[in-house]
């Protein structure tokens, strides 16, 4: 699959699940949603015997695709991939993890009314967007573009002989049609030793860089045998975990390199590393503004 494709597809996708009415091509031309598939399929379902308030996603269940210029693994459904029990989970959209070969990238295509985060884990990925922005993201570096109204970017690989690793995760956000805004941070990475250290937040004057929703990101390197707790900021919110590195346990399950884990209806979590491990914890509502 080329990139205007793969591009095409994974935008139409994550529209038809936000439940928008229209979604655009790269062409420009609208496209009629079906309003049906949209569904938050990981809130607890009301029948008492099926209560659960635990998901896990083992990587090696994910979606993948491999194109050549993009090596891609998808925890929800996004482009090819498609599985209507891993739609989303709460406001989290999409949580790809893209490695993409030197000198290629996703060429200028459209956003909206979306929170669009990246997280390089290695390389460095260098991004162009409509409002004149041209910069370089790499390791322990947080990138945020609030969409809104409407916005056109690219992002490719600065590097003609290394890969770059990074993460790709939309939010959808509690404002439509905000004016589009960009903006990036250097992570110290010694702040996330054996902690975690907040590098997103609903509040501009907070650490990290912010988004239009009140959702909340951290990130931590631990040390084997290290053991913490992670407590919601607001109640109601659900906590989706990410193991970047290493093996840990949390909320007594064993969660590995790649694997994913969400839980609601609880205040709090309780990891502990088994190995040396960096984690990204998540906390995003469940049901849409």
């Amino acid at each position: 699959m080329n990139r205007k494709e793969f591009l095409r597809k994974g935008m139409l996708g994550a529209g038809a699940v936000a439940g928008i009415a229209t979604a655009t091509k790269l062409s420009g031309e609208p496209t009629p949603i079906e309003e049906h598939l949209t569904g938050f399929n990981h809130i607890p379902p009301l029948a008492p015997e099926k209560m659960s308030n635990i998901i896990i996603h083992r990587a090696s269940s994910r979606g993948h695709g491999n194109y050549g210029w993009l090596d891609t693994h998808h925890t929800f459904s996004f482009s090819q991939y498609y599985n209507p029990e891993r739609m989303h989970f709460g406001v989290l959209r999409v949580l790809n993890d893209d490695i993409v070969t030197g000198g290629q990238g996703f060429g200028t295509h459209p956003h909206d009314n979306m929170e669009i985060i990246s997280i390089p884990l290695k390389g460095d990925l260098e991004h162009k967007d409509s409002m004149g922005n041209v910069q370089v993201i790499r390791q322990h570096d947080i990138q945020v573009m609030s969409a809104g109204s409407g916005i056109t970017h690219s992002e490719y690989n600065r590097n003609k002989d290394a890969d770059v690793n990074f993460l790709q995760i939309w939010i959808y956000p509690n404002q439509k049609n905000v004016q589009p805004r960009y903006d990036q941070l250097a992570i110290d990475p010694t702040k996330m030793n054996n902690r975690f250290q907040q590098i997103l937040s609903p509040s501009k004057d907070d650490d990290g860089v912010w988004i239009h929703q009140d959702a909340w990101f951290h990130m931590g390197n631990f040390n084997k045998g290290i053991s913490t707790d992670y407590s919601l900021k607001k109640q109601g919110n659900g906590i989706y975990i990410f193991v970047l590195e290493g093996e840990i346990i949390a909320s007594e399950t064993a969660l590995g390199k790649r694997d994913g884990m969400g839980l609601w209806n609880t205040d709090s979590i309780a990891i502990q590393a088994n190995t040396e491990a960096q984690i990204l914890v998540m906390e995003v509502p469940m049901n849409r503004a």
